[in-house]
């Protein structure tokens, strides 16, 4: 079976010479659809280094990236901005909402850009699912910070990605709404079949994912069980 998504021997530094700092060291990794991985490990550790690389958010400094089997390392600015956007739904700690634009319409110019279509009856079922009905025309700034953190899940997956990478995507939420973000995720693995990386400090989720892998001091290991 080909993954989602595959790092090999992938490393990322900062600086060079005495000033060099490595956030990354040698990592392999693989996501396989249907999968819900957790990465858990202290503040400073690498996680969001990892999420970001993984995500072609930033240039992996050694080693290679491979998106549905098909190396990225060779292609252009353009051609990654199309592979973000085609392939990957990003929940990130900053929401990274568009300022001047509604809830509703942060949505709106994903359809748009987009050449799929998206049904009505998939905004409508994020917003119930979300709880974002009554604030879909309300501007980021209007928004308290479980909903900022909401709207940019939705945004996040209304374009339907084949691999979600969400860093503390429950963070500014409550227990009630954590769990149910959780096996929101869950689902979208388990039942559509996307992969999901999910960086969380809260153990209490763990128990939705397929595997865990633990970060410490830029190295990746997978958590195994006796």
């Amino acid at each position: 079976m080909t993954a989602l998504i595959e790092m090999k021997q992938v490393t990322k530094t900062y600086g060079e010479g005495k000033m060099k700092v490595v956030a990354l060291h040698e990592t392999n990794f693989q996501l396989n659809a249907g999968e819900f991985v957790a990465i858990v490990g202290p503040s400073g550790s690498g996680k969001t280094t990892f999420l970001t690389t993984l995500g072609q958010l930033q240039e992996a400094s050694s080693g290679k990236i491979l998106v549905k089997g098909k190396e990225t390392g060779n292609l252009t600015e353009k051609e990654k901005t199309d592979l973000r956007f085609r392939e990957f739904g990003f929940i990130l700690q900053a929401s990274n909402l568009i300022p001047f634009l509604t809830v509703k319409e942060q949505l709106d110019l994903i359809d748009r850009l987009d050449k799929r279509k998206h049904s009505k009856s998939d905004r409508k079922e994020l917003f119930n699912l979300l709880d974002l009905e009554k604030v879909q025309d309300q501007y980021p700034k209007a928004l308290s910070g479980g909903e900022r953190q909401r709207a940019a899940i939705a945004r996040a997956l209304y374009n339907n990605p084949s691999i979600v990478l969400a860093d503390e995507p429950t963070a500014s939420l409550d227990t009630q709404r954590a769990y149910q973000v959780t096996e929101m995720l869950a689902g979208i693995a388990h039942e559509q079949g996307r992969g999901v990386v999910m960086i969380t400090h809260d153990t209490r989720l763990l128990d939705k994912v397929d595997r865990i892998y633990i970060m410490n001091d830029g190295h990746l290991v997978e958590e195994t069980h006796a």
